[in-house]
């Protein structure tokens, strides 16, 4: 009886070893997301730059995009943002942003700093869209096809190895499925 409760301790020790090391084998970026197959969440948001207009689901229809989630405040989209301005000048496809939890004068004077990739910029000042499209952190990547539907999500900051491997391969399938059709 002594020996089994000597025991317990080390046996639990060990089982919570293993669940943390196989939890350190995953990915972070890999997050499951609901969204990924289904339609785009209804949303209507103001421009960030007046005068300009908003975005809304009905902008994500039609073509395929990619929609980024953005702040100026954020490190990580900093560090993506050479990419955009890349895929905004060979004009794959069109990029559109949320500028996220964010002020209108900060995400502008960011934007004027680095560049506008973006063909339509919704703000989002108050995460009332960021909710629907469980967004919980920047930079976060959605590309929708035609139909607009969410097809791919990738959370954390795109490189260009990330966009050639992961994300291009997603978009020239969904352009080339109105080809085959």
């Amino acid at each position: 009886m002594r020996r089994a409760l000597y025991l317990l301790p080390l046996g639990l020790f060990l089982w919570l070893a293993v669940y943390f090391a196989l939890g350190l084998t995953k990915d972070p970026r890999l997050i499951p997301s609901a969204l990924v197959d289904k339609p785009a969440p209804t949303f209507s948001l103001p421009a960030l730059y007046d005068g300009a207009p908003g975005l809304s689901k009905k902008d994500l229809t039609g073509e395929v995009v990619i929609l980024n989630v953005f702040a100026s405040w954020c490190v990580p989209c900093r560090v993506e943002h050479p990419l955009w301005m890349q895929l905004k000048k060979e004009n794959i496809l069109p990029i559109h942003g949320i500028a996220w939890k964010d002020t209108k004068s900060n995400a502008i004077a960011w934007l004027k700093q680095l560049g506008n990739p973006y063909d339509l910029i919704g703000h989002d000042p108050q995460n009332q869209a960021g909710v629907e499209w469980g967004v919980y952190g920047v930079p976060e990547t959605y590309i929708i096809d035609r139909a607009g539907r969410i097809r791919y999500k990738h959370v954390g900051p795109l490189y260009p190895e990330i966009w050639k491997n992961d994300l291009l391969p997603v978009v020239e399938r969904l352009k080339n499925e109105k080809r085959a059709s």
